[in-house]
C-alpha cells in the first residue's frame, strides 16, 4: 500500500522495494513544513555533532563519554569499573559510541567521517581482552553497529570507502560472534546474560537472565549467518528464541526474568517496558527481515495477548503472566517504542493514542522520567531520571511516515528543544538525574549517537531511506530488507506498489492480523463497508450488532478481545 495522510504503514511496506515507502521526502519544496524540516533538520546535526566531537575529543577511544567532567567510561563491561591504570595492557577500548555513530554519520552525509572510523577500527579494534560483558547490549550495540556499517560500506550506492575496504568490519563482528556462543551452552540453550570475551562463561556466573537479552538477538546473529555462510550464529538465537516461546503461559505471557539452567521463570509480571520490550520487537522485525512464518505466528499471539491484558485505554500496565490480572500500574520509559511498533502492523489509531499520552508525560516533566506511577499519579520515588532515551522520538518518526500529519514535526521540535534547553553542556549531553530539578548526571550515553539524534533527523531529513527498505534494530542500526534474505515471500502479497489479499482462499470473518494486511485496507479485501478498527479487529457479522449465536460476533478492536452474543441477540463483551 502506498502511504498517505490517512493510511498506516505496515508490515509489506517493509518486504516490497517501493519507492513510495519514505516518501514524499524533505525534498519537495512545495510543502509549506519544508522550511521547518530544514531547519530542525539542522538543528539535530549541530547536537549530534557537539555530543560526537566531544566524544572523539574527551572520550575516543573509550565507550562513552562523561560530559560533565570532560572525560570517558567503560560502560559495556566490567572494565569501567577499573582505574585506567588498571586496565590490561593490551586494552586500546571498544570504542563503543564510534561504532553506535557509524550509520548515524552515513545518514547525516558524512561519508569522510565514516572512512576514517572504519579505517580506525579496522586497525585497532579487538575483542580478545579480559573483559566481561554484558551478551544483550554488546549484541544490539557492537555486534549490530559493526554489521550495519558492514553493510552500508559495501552497498555501491553510497560510493563510500572505495578501494580500502576489504570486509574487516564483517571479520570482526565475525570474531564477536564466535565469542558469543558459549554463552548458549546451557541444558536450555537460553544464553547466559554475561560472558568474557576472552574466557567465556567463567565460573559460578549468574543464570539469571531477562526475557529481552534471551529473546532479542536473532536480527543480529541472523544477519551475520546471512552474511558470512555460517549457521551457528543464526541457529544458536533461534534455538534460544523457540526455547522462551515454549515457555509462555497458557495466556501467550511471558514473564520478566529466568534462569538459564533450568528453564524456570523467576519474575512472572512483565509489560511492554524494560526486561520484555525488544522481545516484541524482534519477533516482528524478523519477520520483516527474513520472511519466516513462525516469527510471524509468535508474534501475532504475543501482540494479541499484550492488547487483551496489558491495555487500559491508551495505557499498557504490567500483568501476571500465568493469570493476566494488572500487577504494576505505570509508566516506564522504554515503553514509548510501542507505538512505533504498532504502526508497523498497522494499528495507528491506537500507536496515535498510547504516543499522544506520552508526549503529554513530556510536556509535564520537560522530559519522560524512567518510571511514573500511574496508579498515583505521581513520580517513581527513585527512578526519576532520564538518559537521553530514543523511543519517544523513535515512535514520533514512524508516525509521521505513516500520516504525515505535521503535528508530529512539531513534536518533535519540541524534543529537540528540551534536550537543548535541559540536558546540553559544554562537553556534549547530559543524562538528567531528577527531572523535577532538572540536575544532570555525567553520562551521555553511546544511544544517545546511535538513536536519538538519528530518529530525530530522519524524522526531519528522509532522504537516506527514498528508494530503499530498511529496518532498524532496537538500536536503532539499520539493516536492508533483502529478497535473498528470505526463506519465502509471504503469499498474501504480489510484488508491486499496492497490497492485496489474495481472496480466494481467505474466510470472510479474519483480522487483518490473521490476513497480515494493513487494517486500512481492509474495505479493499471484501469487508463490505464495515471500518476494520485496528489489526485485531473482527466486525460483527451485522451492522446493526444483532445475532443469534456467538459466531456471528467478531473481536473488540481495542481489547482484541472475542465479542458474544447476549440472551437479548446482541454482540458485546458480555463476558469478562
Amino acid at each position: 500500500m502506498l502511504l498517505s495522510r490517512n493510511y498506516g504503514t505496515c508490515l509489506i511496506l517493509f518486504l516490497l522495494a517501493s519507492s513510495t515507502l519514505f516518501a514524499p521526502s524533505i525534498s519537495q519544496l512545495d510543502s509549506p513544513w519544508a522550511a521547518k524540516k530544514r531547519h530542525m533538520r539542522e538543528e539535530v546535526r549541530k547536537m549530534f555533532y557537539h555530543a560526537y566531537e566531544n566524544y572523539m575529543k574527551h572520550a575516543f577511544p573509550h565507550d562513552e563519554l562523561k560530559p560533565l567532567t570532560k572525560s570517558f567510561t567503560d560502560s559495556l563491561s566490567e572494565l569501567g569499573n577499573l582505574k585506567l591504570e588498571h586496565l590490561p595492557n593490551n586494552y586500546n577500548g571498544s570504542a563503543l559510541s564510534l561504532i553506535e555513530s557509524l550509520s548515524s554519520l552515513v545518514i547525516m552525509g558524512n561519508n569522510t567521517e565514516f572512512e576514517r572510523a572504519v579505517r580506525w577500527l579496522s586497525e585497532n579494534l579487538t575483542f580478545n581482552v579480559d573483559a566481561r560483558i554484558n551478551l544483550f547490549e554488546c549484541n544490539i550495540r557492537v555486534l549490530g553497529g559493526l554489521i550495519s556499517a558492514h553493510i552500508l560500506a559495501t552497498d555501491s550506492t553510497n560510493r563510500l570507502v572505495q578501494g580500502s575496504y576489504k570486509n574487516q568490519l564483517l571479520n570482526l563482528a565475525e570474531d564477536l560472534g564466535r565469542r558469543f556462543l558459549p554463552a548458549f551452552a546451557t541444558p536450555t540453550g537460553l544464553p547466559y546474560a554475561w560472558i568474557n570475551l576472552k574466557y567465556g562463561v567463567i565460573e559460578n556466573e549468574t543464570t539469571e537472565t531477562s526475557t529481552s537479552g534471551c529473546g532479542s538477538l536473532i536480527l543480529e546473529m541472523g544477519a551475520l549467518s546471512r552474511l558470512t555462510g555460517d549457521p551457528r550464529y543464526e541457529s544458536a538465537a533461534l534455538r534460544a528464541l523457540r526455547k522462551l516461546w515454549s515457555m509462555r503461559s497458557s495466556l501467550n505471557l511471558l514473564g520478566t526474568t529466568l534462569d538459564v539452567t533450568t528453564g524456570e521463570w523467576i519474575e512472572y509480571s512483565s509489560g511492554i517496558g524494560a526486561g520484555v520490550d525488544s522481545f516484541y520487537e524482534y519477533l516482528c522485525k524478523a519477520y520483516i527481515l527474513f520472511g519466516k512464518e513462525d516469527y510471524w505466528r509468535m508474534f501475532q499471539s504475543a501482540y494479541l495477548a499484550v492488547q487483551k491484558y496489558f491495555r487500559h485505554g491508551p495505557w499498557y500496565h504490567e500483568a501476571d503472566m500465568r493469570t493476566g490480572r494488572a500487577t504494576y500500574w505505570q509508566l516506564t520509559s522504554l515503553q514509548a517504542f510501542w507505538p512505533g511498533l504498532q504502526v508497523l502492523v498497522g494499528d495507528i489509531a491506537a500507536a496515535n493514542s498510547s504516543h499522544r499520552e506520552f508526549v503529554n508525560v513530556w510536556k509535564k516533566f520537560g522530559v519522560i522520567p524512567e518510571r511514573y506511577l500511574l496508579d498515583h499519579q505521581m513520580l517513581h520515588p527513585t527512578e526519576k531520571y532520564y538518559p537521553l532515551r530514543p523511543e519517544l522520538a523513535e515512535s514520533t518518526f514512524y508516525l509521521y511516515q505513516a500520516t504525515k500529519d505535521p503535528w508530529y514535526i512539531q513534536v518533535g521540535e519540541s524534543i529537540v528543544n528540551s534536550l537543548n534547553s535541559y540536558t546540553k553542556v559544554e562537553g556534549g549531553f547530559a543524562s538528567v538525574r531528577d527531572v523535577t530539578t532538572m540536575q544532570l548526571e555525567d553520562h551521555q550515553h553511546s544511544f544517545f549517537l546511535a538513536e536519538t539524534c538519528k530518529y530525530l533527523y530522519l524524522l526531519f531529513d528522509d532522504s537516506f531511506l527514498v528508494d530503499r527498505n530498511y529496518i532498524f534494530t532496537t538500536e536503532g542500526h539499520p539493516l536492508p530488507i533483502l529478497s535473498s534474505w528470505h526463506e519465502k515471500l509471504p503469499e498474501t502479497y504480489i510484488p508491486t506498489n499496492w497490497t492485496y489479499a489474495k481472496g480466494e482462499q481467505q474466510t470472510r470473518r479474519a483480522s487483518a492480523m490473521s490476513r497480515q494486511v494493513c487494517p486500512a485496507m481492509a474495505l479493499k479485501s471484501g469487508y463490505g463497508v464495515q471500518p476494520i478498527e485496528s489489526a485485531c479487529h473482527i466486525p460483527d457479522s451485522r451492522a446493526d450488532h444483532r445475532c443469534f449465536g456467538d459466531e456471528e460476533c467478531g473481536v473488540d478492536s481495542t481489547t482484541c478481545r472475542r465479542r458474544s452474543c447476549s440472551m437479548a441477540g446482541y454482540c458485546g463483551l458480555w463476558i469478562l
